[in-house]
């Protein structure tokens, strides 16, 4: 997948608790970063709704409407 590079304004302790998890996981910062946005955003269900061509319609857009409603929720 092709990166993007990016600018963030980010508060300080974020940035102390990123650089501390990339060096005790031996991770490009980058990573790091990426790994969250994709937790927080739920790419990992989709993922694997989208690993799965045995699934059912019905099914996938249950799991996809439980997915939205946990982000509105959470936000």
């Amino acid at each position: 997948m092709r990166k993007v590079r990016t600018t963030f304004s980010i508060d300080e302790e974020v940035i102390k608790a990123l650089r501390v998890t990339a060096a005790r996981t031996r991770k490009r910062e980058s990573h790091v970063v990426e790994e969250a946005l994709r937790s927080a955003l739920y790419f990992d269900l989709f993922d694997s709704i989208w690993t799965r061509p045995d699934i059912p319609e019905e099914e996938a857009l249950q799991l996809a409407l439980e997915a939205q409603a946990n982000v509105r929720w959470d936000e």
